[in-house]
C-alpha cells in the first residue's frame, strides 16, 4: 500500500530480535518497477504549461539580441521570459549568503559567463511549443575567447575549500622531510572535468496561489531548499511547500537551490499559471553543477624501512569566474599514512565554466586517485609489495591533525579483503601474468576512506491507539533505500515491526531530516529518527507507569522495554500491556515524540572515518591496448549495518562509479566554445551492464562507540575512493605503463610519455 508521500512496508521478511541488520528489499521497489512511483516531472497540476530553456552557446561575452517576435508568433507560445520582463527577486542572485548557496543565473542581466547559461525561458501550452519557440529566438552574441585551461591563468589561493577548510594544511618540515628520505617519487596526476548524470534531470513544477508556493521538485532536502527558496522570494517559509518523496539521482547535485529551478517558479509567476520545466540531458552540463577537473602533484619519499618519511600533495583546480567551489583532492591525504612531514596545498583557477559544486566523494575521489597511484609506486621503487608497504605506513591517528583512528579496522579490512581476492599469489614484478588467451591480467590495490559525518536533523515518531507506528521526516530517498532503512529504525525505536508503521517522507512540512548527502543521512536522519522513538516510548510508558490499574504500575520509564507492541518490565517480563490497552485507558488515540541530532561534541577528538580496501584485476590485450576491469573485491567497515542488502548496493555502486573515474568518464571541452561536445549519455561514457566486472562487497564487523548515537558511518561513497586507484595500479601490473592521467586510455596504454606513435 503507498499513501501520496508515504510509504507502508508490504515485504515479508524474517526477524531475529531487530528489524536492524535484516536484509529488506526497498519499500518503494514494486512502485519502481512498475512505474507506479511519481517523480516531480510526472506532476501534471491542472491548466500547467511547459517552460523550456534557451541556452547560451558561447562561454563569455554579452546577448545582443533575441528574435522575440518570431518566438512569441509560434504556435502554442505563450510567453517569453527574458531579463526585461523577469518577475522581481527579493534576493541578489549574485550574492552567496550562505556556503550551500550559489550565486545564480536567472536572467538578471544580458551577461553570459559560462556555455549553456540560461538566456531566455520560452513558456508554451506544449513541450513541444515552446521548444521550437526557444529555436526560433536565435541568441545573438558578442562573444570573448573563453578561458578554459588550468594553464595560462593565474592561478590564486581560495580562502577556504569544501566549505570551510583551510586551503593550506601541513604538519612537520615537509621539505626536510623529502631529503630525509632514501626513496623519493614526485609525480603529477590528472583528473578531468566531470558532470553528475542521475537517471532524472533537474525538474520543477512550480504552482502559485497568492503569496503562496507550490513545488515539486527533486532535491536532496526538501527543508533546507525551502529556507533557500524563501529567502530568493522574500516569503515566508511556511508560505512554501515542496514535495520531493523520491529523487531519481542526485549525487550531490540536487543538494543545492539552482538556477533553472528558479527561473521555473519565476516563470510561473510571469504567467499566473502552473508552469514544469524539465532539463534536457545536455542542458545539465552547465548550469547545475559539476566536478571540476584536477591537476595533483605528489612528492613523496621513505627510508631505508620502507616508511614514510613526507607526504607532500599540492591541488590546482578550477573554479567559475563568478563564484568559489574548490574541490578538496588534497583531503585524501589528511588520513591514512603516517608521516612525520604532511602539507597540503590548493590553488584555483577561474573559468568560464558554471560553478563546480558537490559531487559524490568531492575532494576524496580524485584525491584518492592520485595518492593511492603514488603510494603504489612508491612501494614499487624499493619493490615492496603494495599491501605490505600500505600496513608498515597506515596510520594510527590522523596525520594533520593527531586525533585517534580506526586503525583495526582497516587493518581488517586489508587482511580479508586479500584474503578472498588471494592477493598473497600476486607475483611482484609487472607483466607476469597471462590469460589463456594471451590477455596481460595485472592486480592493483587501493586504501579506501571517506569521513563519518552527522548533520542537525529533526524526526517525529507517533504511537497509535491500534498499535501501529507513524514515522516522520521531511527527507528523501534518491536511491539508495534510505527509505527502507530508516523505517527499519523507525521501527525499532518504537518496539514494533516494519510493517507495522508508516513512514512519510519527501515534504518541507515534515521535520527537516538534515542533507541527504556527505555518506551521512542514515546517521544523521536514523539517529532522529531513534531520539523521536524513544521519546514516544517514554511518553507511552510514563502514561503506564502512574496508572495504578496497569501492571507496569511504579515500574518507572527506566524499568520498561518495548518489544513487539508491548512494555514489558525489566524485572519482570511475564508483567506486560499492549501499546493500544495503555492508550485506551489513558483516553488519548495516540502520543506524539520528537527527536533531535547532531554531531557528539564528546566525539570531536576522535577521527571519523569509514574504511575499506578495494582489489582489482584487469585484463589488458597487449596488441591493442584494450582494457577490461575483469574483477573487483571490496572489503569495507562503516559501522553498524542496519540493511546488508542496501550497503552492499551502495558498494557495488560505488566501486562501479570508481570503474567509471579510471576508464571512461570525462567532459569532452571544446576550447573556442567552451560547450561540453559529448553532454549526453552515450558520448559521455559511464558503464553499461556488459563493462561490469565480477564484483563482491565484504562487509567488516565494526562497532564505533563514537560515531553517532546509532553507531553507524556511511557508505554511499567510500566504495569510489578506492577502486579508481587499484584499476590504475593493476594496470600498471599488467603492463609495465604508469598512467598519471584519468581517464586512462588506449593510447595511454600503447604510446606512453615518451615513446613515439
Amino acid at each position: 500500500m503507498t499513501h501520496e508521500y508515504g510509504f507502508v512496508g508490504s515485504t515479508p521478511h524474517i526477524r531475529h530480535g531487530s528489524n536492524s541488520g535484516q536484509p529488506l528489499t526497498r519499500r518503494e521497489g514494486v512502485l519502481k518497477v512498475t512505474g507506479a512511483a511519481r517523480y516531480a516531472a510526472d506532476c501534471y497540476p491542472e491548466g500547467m504549461l511547459y517552460a523550456v530553456i534557451a541556452e547560451s552557446t558561447i562561454a563569455r561575452g554579452l546577448v545582443t539580441s533575441l528574435s522575440l517576435g518570431a518566438a512569441k508568433a509560434h504556435a502554442g507560445v505563450v510567453e517569453v521570459m527574458t531579463p526585461e520582463n523577469r518577475p522581481p527577486l527579493a534576493a541578489d542572485p549574485n550574492v552567496r549568503p550562505n556556503p550551500f548557496m550559489m550565486r545564480l543565473d536567472v536572467l538578471q542581466n544580458n551577461v553570459v559567463r559560462f556555455a549553456r547559461q540560461p538566456v531566455a525561458v520560452v513558456i508554451g501550452e506544449t513541450f513541444e511549443a515552446a521548444t521550437e519557440g526557444a529555436m526560433l529566438l536565435a541568441p545573438r552574441y558578442q562573444a570573448e575567447l573563453p578561458r578554459i585551461d588550468l594553464d595560462n591563468v593565474e592561478s590564486f589561493v581560495p580562502k577556504v575549500i569544501r566549505v570551510a577548510s583551510p586551503p593550506e594544511q601541513g604538519t612537520g618540515d615537509i621539505e626536510a622531510g623529502l631529503a630525509a628520505g632514501a626513496t623519493h617519487v614526485d609525480v603529477r596526476y590528472e583528473t578531468p572535468d566531470q558532470y553528475h548524470n542521475p537517471m532524472e534531470p533537474h525538474a520543477v513544477v512550480a504552482v502559485w496561489e497568492g503569496d503562496r508556493l507550490s513545488i515539486d521538485m527533486p532535491t536532496q532536502n526538501p527543508a533546507f531548499t525551502r529556507s533557500q527558496l524563501a529567502y530568493m522570494f522574500g516569503l515566508p517559509a511556511e508560505n512554501i511547500s515542496i514535495r520531493s518523496p523520491l529523487v531519481g539521482g542526485g549525487f550531490g547535485g540536487k543538494g543545492m537551490l539552482t538556477g533553472p529551478t528558479v527561473l521555473g517558479i519565476l516563470a510561473a509567476r510571469l504567467v499566473n499559471r502552473p508552469v514544469k520545466l524539465v532539463l534536457r540531458r545536455d542542458q545539465m552540463y552547465g548550469p547545475v553543477g559539476h566536478r571540476a577537473a584536477t591537476r595533483q602533484r605528489l612528492r613523496l619519499s621513505m627510508d631505508g624501512d620502507g616508511r614514510l618519511t613526507a607526504l607532500s600533495h599540492d591541488t590546482l583546480t578550477a573554479t567559475s569566474s563568478f563564484d568559489e567551489f574548490i574541490e578538496p583532492a588534497g583531503d585524501a591525504s589528511h588520513v591514512l599514512y603516517a608521516s612525520p612531514a604532511v602539507s597540503v596545498t590548493h590553488r584555483a583557477v577561474r573559468q568560464d565554466q558554471g560553478t563546480p559544486i558537490f559531487m559524490r566523494a568531492p575532494g576524496e575521489a580524485p584525491g584518492s586517485a592520485a595518492l593511492e597511484s603514488a603510494i603504489d609506486e612508491l612501494a614499487w621503487s624499493r619493490r615492496i609489495d603494495p599491501l605490505d608497504f600500505r600496513l608498515r605506513n597506515y596510520s594510527e591517528v590522523e596525520p594533520l591533525h593527531h586525533m585517534p583512528f580506526s586503525s583495526k579496522e582497516l587493518r581488517e579490512c586489508y587482511a580479508q579483503g586479500a584474503e578472498r581476492f588471494g592477493w598473497s599469489k600476486r607475483p611482484l614484478e609487472p607483466r607476469q601474468m597471462r590469460d589463456d588467451c594471451g590477455f596481460l591480467v595485472g592486480w592493483g590495490m587501493g586504501t579506501a576512506t571517506f569521513p563519518a559525518i552527522t548533520f542537525q536533523a529533526a524526526a517525529r515518531a507517533v504511537l497509535q491507539s491500534d498499535g501501529t507506528g507513524i514515522i516522520e521526516i521531511g527527507s528523501a530517498d534518491m536511491g539508495q533505500g534510505s527509505l527502507t532503512a530508516l523505517a527499519q529504525i523507525g521501527a525499532d525505536s518504537l518496539g514494533l515491526d516494519v510493517e507495522q508503521i508508516e513512514f512519510r517522507a519527501g515534504t518541507s512540512d515534515l521535520p527537516d531530516g538534515g542533507i541527504e548527502g556527505a555518506s551521512a543521512h542514515t546517521a544523521t536522519a536514523g539517529s532522529a529518527i531513534s531520539s523521536a522513538g524513544a521519546d514516544a516510548i517514554a511518553k507511552l510508558a510514563a502514561l503506564a507507569t502512574v496508572d495504578q490499574n496497569s501492571p507496569l504500575f511504579g515500574a518507572g520509564n527506566t524499568g520498561l522495554i518495548a518489544r513487539g507492541g508491548r512494555l514489558f518490565r525489566r524485572d519482570d517480563e511475564s508483567r506486560s500491556e499492549s501499546y493500544a490497552e495503555i492508550l485506551a485507558r489513558a483516553g488519548t488515540s495516540a502520543v506524539e515524540g520528537n527527536g533531535k541530532c547532531g554531531p557528539n561534541p564528546a566525539a570531536q577528538s576522535y577521527s571519523m572515518h569509514s574504511h575499506g580496501a578495494v582489489f582489482a584485476e584487469v585484463k589488458v590485450d597487449p596488441d591493442l591496448g584494450q582494457i577490461r576491469v575483469t574483477r573487483l573485491v571490496g572489503a569495507f567497515a562503516a559501522g553498524r549495518v542496519i540493511n546488508p542488502r542496501m550497503v552492499r548496493s551502495q558498494y557495488y555502486g560505488g566501486m562501479i562509479w570508481g570503474l567509471s573515474f579510471a576508464l571512461q568518464e570525462e567532459a569532452v571541452i571544446d576550447r573556442r566554445t567552451g560547450l561540453v561536445v559529448n553532454a549526453d549519455l552515450a558520448e559521455y561514457r559511464i558503464p553499461v551492464n556488459a563493462d561490469v566486472p565480477s564484483l563482491e562487497a565484504i562487509i567488516v564487523e565494526e562497532h564505533d562507540p563514537h560515531v553517532n548515537a546509532l553507531g553507524t558511518k556511511g557508505v554511499g561513497e567510500i566504495g569510489i575512493t578506492g577502486t579508481v586507484g587499484a584499476i590504475a595500479n593493476a594496470i600498471w601490473h599488467a603492463t609495465g605503463v604508469r598512467v598519471r592521467r584519468f581517464p586512462i586510455r588506449i593510447e595511454d596504454i600503447m604510446f606512453p610519455p615518451g615513446t613515439e606513435a
